[in-house]
């Protein structure tokens, strides 16, 4: 007698679900990033993703008009859907009552300005205003990153709640990306304590070689918390870093936070 085969459990459905959407993801972004079209193989090529598996999530995403192909070129291109969903999407209000600020900030050193928020336990950028420097860090709107190994992420972390910065230890792991990196709770905390006290983040090459970073944590009217920072080379760093400071102190007044 045949047994029926059993169903995946539920838990393994729901990470294969999760796999699919962070896949779709990165397709999109890929797409996004090269607005004139990508072919198939290019679009594996920048996602590191298995030909079959790229085709499949295409072929859903054509259906529901959220990429496009040109059948005379094959290049794949963002579909008029999401064009549709950004028509809704409204700014977060700290970002517009921020955006004054990230202009005289940018205005005053050159450099590029981030403005950031937690969202799913990352420092995820909610606006930025380039720098005219030809050397500069690269980052584009919606980039998410580290809280633990960022002058930006650290900034938010120090605004937080014990009792939310408590769960998050018990959450997230401290991943080590350089040699500068904290990677263990008490030595972070006792950075969040100096943030508290100084109102000052700093990330001396702590998520990337030769590149350090300021922030300031700010808090909004209603209560939104995020964090203003400038990323450069490492090297103009340490010379603009005093500077950096006062500039930021002064241009955050209106929107500080305080322990």
């Amino acid at each position: 007698m045949k047994t029926s085969p059993k169903a995946p459990a539920p838990e393994k459905q729901n990470e294969e679900k999760t796999r699919v959407l962070s896949r779709a993801h990165d397709i999109l972004m890929a797409i996004h990033h090269h607005p004139d079209g990508l072919t198939l193989r290019e679009i594996c090529n920048y996602t590191k993703l298995p030909r079959s598996t790229v085709q499949r999530i295409l072929g859903t995403l054509e259906e529901q008009n959220t990429v496009i192909t040109a059948p005379s070129s094959g290049l794949y291109r963002l579909g008029p859907t999401l064009t549709l969903l950004a028509e809704n999407v409204r700014p977060f209000d700290i970002a517009k009552i921020a955006r004054p600020m990230l202009m005289q900030i940018a205005s005053k050193t050159d450099e590029s300005v981030y403005l950031c928020v937690i969202a799913h336990g990352m420092a995820v950028v909610v606006d930025l205003i380039r720098g005219i420097h030809p050397i500069q860090t690269v980052t584009t709107m919606g980039t998410s990153l580290s809280l633990h190994a960022t002058a930006c992420g650290k900034a938010l972390l120090a605004a937080l709640p014990e009792t939310d910065l408590e769960a998050m230890g018990l959450q997230h792991k401290l991943n080590r990306f350089t040699e500068n990196t904290i990677t263990n709770w008490d030595d972070l905390r006792i950075d969040l304590g100096k943030i508290r006290t100084t109102g000052i983040a700093l990330d001396y090459d702590g998520h990337q070689v030769g590149t350090s970073a300021i922030a300031v944590p700010i808090k909004g009217p209603s209560g939104e918390i995020a964090s203003i920072s400038i990323p450069m080379p490492t090297e103009r760093f340490h010379i603009m870093e005093e500077q950096l400071v006062k500039i930021l102190r002064k241009s955050t007044q209106s929107l500080r936070w305080e322990p």
